[in-house]
Order: structure tokens, then sequence, then C-alpha cells
């Protein structure tokens, strides 16, 4: 096995050993002097529909991230971009998401563990969530109905979850019906007028995840 890499000083790519092969993995770091003692890791949509870590909605949210001062990691599941191995259908996905975890934790001990997710990567995030102490959890137009969340059990910290009203790829209406049967139930930001892929409202999505989160971030960082 590959040593690990050290967490970057610098925001950029690197690769991670991963259980299916070589992790393609980047960084986005906050400006100088306005980290705080965490660390999020974004998931990208579904592998066969062409989701990869440069989606927009995820560096919107990479971005939304580093700028409260949360250095953001995104990566690309097995199969994707330059990370190696093949699809496979959410199982191998959540043990890459809980090898980059792992390495994260590694590197930043004592930061807290935020988790965010678009879609098929906010199903992968919230199967894996139970088995990593998450501090903050964010999940983005997840695709109920499309993906079985029978025994998806909800995070045990803050959970917000933004649901496009024009969603033309998930039923908002069926992810509205799986939150009333969710205890605890997450704060849910409803967006009007907002298709799956948040076409021209990517800004106000930045500004959902900022507004959502806000009140629960960690404190600056000492070093």
């Amino acid at each position: 096995m590959d040593a690990l890499p050290a967490f970057p000083t610098e925001s950029g790519s690197l690769y991670l050993p991963g259980p299916a092969g070589r992790l393609e993995l980047m960084v986005d770091l906050p400006e100088e002097d306005t980290g705080r003692a965490g660390v999020a890791i974004v998931c990208h949509p579904n592998p066969p529909d062409g989701g990869t870590l440069h989606n927009k909605v995820v560096t919107m949210t990479a971005r939304a991230l580093s700028e409260l001062g949360i250095p953001a990691v995104r990566f690309n599941f097995r199969g994707v971009g330059q990370s190696e191995g093949s699809f496979d259908n959410g199982r191998g996905e959540v043990l890459d998401l809980l090898a980059v975890a792992a390495w994260a934790q590694k590197q930043r001990p004592g930061d807290a563990l935020w988790l965010a997710g678009f879609s098929f990567g906010s199903w992968v995030a919230l199967k894996a969530a139970r088995q990593l102490p998450v501090k903050q959890m964010i999940s983005i137009a997840p695709p109920v109905g499309l993906r079985d969340f029978t025994g998806v059990l909800p995070p045990d910290c803050p959970w917000l979850v933004i649901v496009p009203e024009a969603d033309e790829v998930v039923d908002p209406q069926g992810v509205y019906d799986w939150i009333e049967g969710l205890d605890p139930k997450p704060a849910l930001v409803r967006m009007p007028d907002t298709s799956h892929f948040f076409h021209r409202r990517l800004m106000d999505l930045r500004g959902a995840i900022k507004n959502g989160v806000r009140k629960n971030l960690p404190p600056p960082r000492n070093d």
C-alpha cells in the first residue's frame, strides 16, 4: 500500500490509496487565517450519468464551505476520472468515502468531520454517516425514489437537506414524504423554480448552504 499523502497546504489535487485502487482528490482550502477546526468531504452525483468531482453543484458546495473556513475535499468515486476501479452501485462507493474520511481524520485529528453530497453522493454519504463521527451533514437533492433509502438512518448530528422544487430527476414530494417519516428530522430548505442541477441558481445554493450551517461552525484553528 502506498504511503498516505499529507493534508495539503495549498488547494489542488492529490491521490490516495483506496479500497479499489487509487482515488483522485481535490482539496479546496480556505483563505489564509480564516480556517476552522474542521474538514468537509463532498460526494459527487451518479457516475454512470457523468457525475464527477468537477460537477458544478459539487464545486459550489466546496466553495461555500471553504468560504466558511472549512477545507473541502472533493473526490472521484472508483472508476471516475483518475480514480481506479469500476462503478459498484453504491456499495464500493461507501468504502471509497470511508477511506477518504479515514485519511482526513488521520491528517487532521481533532477536527470536526463534515459530510456533504449531491444526488447519488448524498445517498452514499448518508449510508456512510453512521460509521463516522460526523458533526454536520448536508444532503442536496437526495435521490429518494431512485435509490433504496430503506434502513438509511438520520445522521446523529445537525443535518441540512436542500431540495430543488422544480427537480426533473427526483420527485420533490417523495423527498418531503421521506423526511416526514424521519425522527429526528433535518432542517429542510426548499428552493423554488430550481432544477436538479441548480441551473442559474448556483449562487442561491451557495447562500442556502452557508446560512444553513453557519451556526454549527467549529472554532477557528490555532495553527
